[in-house]
């Protein structure tokens, strides 16, 4: 019994050998090899993704131009406006009155003109007869310029006057939906108190943060490119809504801002889409999906890579068979499957493939089926 005993340590002695890089392989079993792939490049379109928030790319706040009682709301929350529609009513009683006003004294300075007229005509007829001096002239013709100007200040106040007018009666200057309201009839109104909202909805702009680098590599662009040239190189972009769903319109990067907010270090982006059904909402949080085609990049599998605190590894394997950790980064290619190598691998390596997390630091993970192979 001891001698069997003894036996059987041995040959799990041998085996252990075998499994170890150097060991002897002189028993007749042999172990199952790890799946390995060999690195290779290839183009890939990769969906780089950015929070973005929705706005009309008319949107409008509508404050009032006058102080005033608002007399009527004209409009209802969510509904659908066009140019030129009435929105809000403020009391119209003292800038009536105030045109009245205005355009009486303009009568009145008229008139005023037409006498200083006559006047200077006359004294200009008794000069010519040397009945009057050049005084007298030269007076009546100041009087007139003086109820000429005079006239002209009466007719810009009754401009105005009518004017301030028009502000009691708020229309909308662009089509689009009505916000909130948070005003009611006979509530006091002055300039910069917030109406409502009036969302230009043909269009929407969808506003994300990118880095200076990642708009740079986007367009592909050098330095001497002008803004309007990176524009037309960037690819259509998709809108992925909060529930998940993909908006079924395309868009594109219009515009991105000319300076870097130095908290963050990144560039706010306006990509626009186009909203002919009004299914996109002023103020809705989404997801720009722009799609980054790559060239030459190195693409593996998610099995390959191993997660160790705060590194990630894969294992490379060597012409003795053996696995040696080599540590990457990468990026998401998007699939859920794979990811992109950005450092740490090269064409031609050869790394384990499914498995890599039961892969030790130096262990052999190819073995030959059978002696043949050896």
């Amino acid at each position: 019994m001891i001698k069997r005993n003894l036996m059987n340590c041995c040959m799990c002695a041998g085996l252990a050998m075998l499994v170890a890089c150097g060991g002897s392989e002189e028993s007749q079993t042999y172990p199952a090899s790890f799946e390995t792939i060999t690195v290779k490049t290839q183009d890939l379109v990769v969906p780089y993704e950015y929070s973005a928030t929705l706005v009309g790319k008319n949107d409008v706040s509508i404050t009032p131009q006058c102080t005033g009682q608002l007399m009527k709301v004209c409009v209802i929350e969510g509904q659908r406006v066009s140019a030129g529609t009435v929105l809000f009513v403020i009391d119209q009683r003292d800038a009536q009155l105030a045109v009245e006003t205005a355009v009486a004294n303009l009568t009145a300075a008229h008139a005023a003109v037409k006498t200083a007229q006559l006047e200077y005509d006359s004294n200009k007829n008794l000069h010519a007869q040397n009945i009057v001096s050049d005084y007298v002239v030269n007076s009546a013709l100041n009087n007139l310029n003086q109820a000429k100007a005079a006239e002209s200040q009466a007719r810009a106040a009754v401009d105005r006057a009518k004017v301030n007018l028009g502000y009691c009666t708020i229309t909308s200057p662009v089509a689009g939906i009505v916000g909130t309201l948070p005003v009611n009839p006979g509530d006091q109104v002055s300039p910069g108190v917030l109406l409502t909202t009036v969302s230009g909805t043909a269009e929407m702009k969808a506003k994300f943060s990118i880095t200076e680098d990642e708009l740079n590599n986007l367009a592909n662009a050098s330095g001497t490119e002008t803004s309007d040239q990176r524009m037309s190189k960037l690819n259509a972009v998709k809108l992925k809504l909060k529930d998940g769903t993909e908006y079924p319109i395309e868009g594109r990067i219009t515009s991105y801002a000319g300076a870097i907010d130095r908290t963050t270090g990144a560039v706010t982006c306006i990509a626009t889409f186009p909203n002919p059904d009004g299914k996109l909402f002023s103020g809705a949080q989404g997801t720009v999906v722009y799609p980054y085609k790559a060239s030459n990049v190195i693409v593996v599998p998610t099995s390959s890579i191993v997660r160790l605190q705060d590194k990630t590894l894969v294992y490379k394997v060597g012409a003795d068979s053996c696995a040696t950790s080599a540590i990457i980064t990468y990026e998401d290619a998007g699939s859920g499957k794979d990811v992109v190598v950005t450092s740490g691998l090269k064409p031609g390596d050869r790394i384990v493939g499914t498995g890599a997390n039961n892969v030790r630091e130096k262990q052999q993970v190819i073995f030959p089926s059978s002696p043949a192979t050896k």
